[in-house]
């Protein structure tokens, strides 16, 4: 069973953008298949550069969540339709971040993914 975890903040909110890869690497850890889809502003998380400096008070820094992600085996997708209105280049996206479309999330939707939000 997949654990999914949609994350849709950036920069914006630091607590709402860090949580999805807290909670991702406490079910990695914990030896659960974990998925991150990105949307919206969260797609700017894996480009290069973009998470350092970005730390909600009290929380680690997103940064190294994301390494800890990558390292952990969890799978960061970023929605393609998501990253050309905001200008991102999918070629300068972190290692360890793919490119996926709508069809990748309804297939882990109709493949029973329990789900959670941010």
């Amino acid at each position: 069973m997949t654990i999914l975890i949609q994350a849709t903040h950036g920069a914006e909110d630091t607590e709402k953008a860090t949580l999805p890869f807290l909670v991702a690497n406490v079910a990695a850890t914990a030896d659960q298949h974990v998925k991150i889809f990105l949307t919206s502003e969260a797609v700017r998380l894996v480009t290069d550069g973009y998470a350092t400096g970005i730390r909600h008070d009290g929380l680690p820094a997103l940064a190294d969540l994301v390494n800890d992600c990558v390292a952990n085996g969890v799978e960061i997708l970023a929605c393609a339709a998501c990253l050309g209105p905001r200008g991102i280049d999918p070629g300068t996206l972190i290692a360890g971040a793919t490119v996926v479309t709508a069809v990748n999330l309804v297939e882990e939707l109709v493949a029973g993914a329990h789900t959670l939000a941010f």
